[in-house]
């Protein structure tokens, strides 16, 4: 996903912009805490209501589209009862691309807890069979984790420029260390033999980390945001990102075993093992990419302890 916009860098056009889509003036108020991509500000509406303005730069000509298409994927979900905020416009300038959300008046979860992932669960058993648009993170976790076509040049017919770019860029992951090497080899081979999988027919979120993109108010659930990433494929998706984050305290260790079996039920073991390797390489490139080296170590340890689990279960 692209940087977001600090408010003191936000320009005038993608204000007045915003303020001819929903009829009223827009006066901003303050950034956002939470999100790893920042850019979210908080914004008044017509003097009476909040909302929440997140403007990102233009990165590519599809850009537009891509934000059209996720505020479908939330009308369609929350008609669901999915706990996702309603957005009330999309638009864009020459220089930014924007949508604007209804307030949640809640705070980012500061980490997982039991009680979280048991919620996280039922909340993803709302994404069973409502995949809507054509946005296959399925097919493209098992590009991630085989290899296949990992280098080719420019996005695939179900991909964005940003999954494309991804891509390219976990392909050359092995040449960063040894340490790595070694991960990313042991990850091709578990998944070397696992055939492309078919259709899924889940609505996928895609970006279901903690504490960025849930909010919590009393230590419940009351939303889910950043569903901008969101597509088809299946749910089992968020699971294993539910269990990479349940690594980091040793008492979800009896949760994610209950992730697990979940995950296991849903697709299989060639499927876990599909969506583990790709949540383990996209944890390593991020790192990697921004030159957080003394992070990467950590990661790796995470990513042959994660193996070690789906190894147990099979």
């Amino acid at each position: 996903m692209n940087q977001g916009t600090h408010p003191e860098e936000l320009p005038v056009e993608v204000l007045d912009d915003v303020a001819n889509v929903v009829g009223a003036e827009v006066a901003l108020l303050s950034r956002l805490s939470g999100g790893v991509n920042g850019g979210a500000m908080r914004v008044r509406l017509g003097g009476r209501a909040n909302a929440v303005l997140k403007a990102v730069p233009r990165a590519h000509p599809n850009q537009l589209d891509e934000t059209l298409r996720a505020q479908r994927i939330v009308e369609h979900m929350r008609r669901r009862g999915y706990p996702t905020p309603a957005w009330l416009g999309v638009g864009a300038t020459a220089t930014h691309v924007w949508h604007l959300m209804d307030f949640v008046d809640a705070a980012p979860a500061p980490g997982l807890s039991p009680s979280l992932v048991e919620q996280l669960m039922e909340i993803i058993e709302l994404q069973a069979g409502q995949a809507s648009e054509p946005y296959d993170h399925w097919s493209y976790a098992w590009r991630i984790a085989t290899g296949q076509e990992s280098a080719v040049a420019g996005p695939d017919v179900n991909e964005t420029p940003e999954q494309s770019r991804l891509r390219q860029s976990i392909a050359r992951l092995p040449g960063y260390s040894c340490a790595v090497s070694a991960l990313v080899e042991r990850l091709r081979l578990v998944c070397a033999d696992v055939p492309p999988p078919r259709e899924a027919p889940d609505m996928v979120h895609a970006d279901l980390s903690t504490p960025s993109n849930v909010l919590v108010r009393d230590g419940a659930v009351v939303a889910v945001v950043d569903i901008g990433n969101a597509g088809s494929g299946t749910r089992a998706t968020d699971l294993t990102t539910l269990v990479w984050y349940a690594f980091r305290d040793p008492l979800l260790d009896g949760v994610r075993r209950r992730l697990w079996t979940r995950i296991l039920d849903l697709v299989g073991w060639e499927g876990a093992a599909v969506l583990a390797a790709t949540q383990i390489l996209h944890v390593l490139e991020i790192p990697i990419r921004h030159g957080r080296h003394d992070v990467v170590p950590g990661v790796v340890k995470r990513g042959h302890r994660a193996l070690d689990e789906l190894n147990a279960l099979r």
